[in-house]
């Protein structure tokens, strides 16, 4: 049973920081590659960072690059999100995902979600 389990989420000041973990088991982890994903009320779920593996590359979007850090452990099949500097703007539900390899034969790859943990940032 594939499972993506995230966590750390809670109420942060602007300003500060938070590191959100993603579990994960039912699939071999390092041949996915990761991303977190947000969604606020109201708007569109948007990719906010990614990591691929083996490689480890990274990319971000640009409202939070300089900010984020996305990080995996294979090891440990766990994801992470080191959230700082945050702003008000960055208050979401933030999903875990996996996206799979290629096929060989095509059509879409492999793609699974987590529930969610909620961050709000507020005074």
């Amino acid at each position: 049973q594939v499972q993506l389990v995230e966590s750390g989420g809670g109420l942060v000041q602007p300003g500060g920081s938070l590191r959100l973990s993603c579990v994960t088991s039912g699939f071999t982890f390092n041949n996915y590659a990761m991303s977190w994903n947000r969604q606020a009320p109201g708007n569109e779920r948007e990719l906010v960072a990614s990591i691929t593996s083996p490689s480890g590359s990274t990319n971000y979007a640009d409202s939070v690059k300089g900010r984020f850090t996305i990080s995996r452990d294979n090891a440990k099949n766990t994801m992470y999100l080191q959230m700082n500097s945050l702003r008000p703007e960055d208050t979401a539900v933030y999903y875990c995902a996996a996206v799979g390899p290629v096929r060989p034969l095509g059509g879409l790859r492999s793609t699974y979600w987590g529930q969610g943990t909620q961050v709000t940032v507020s005074s």
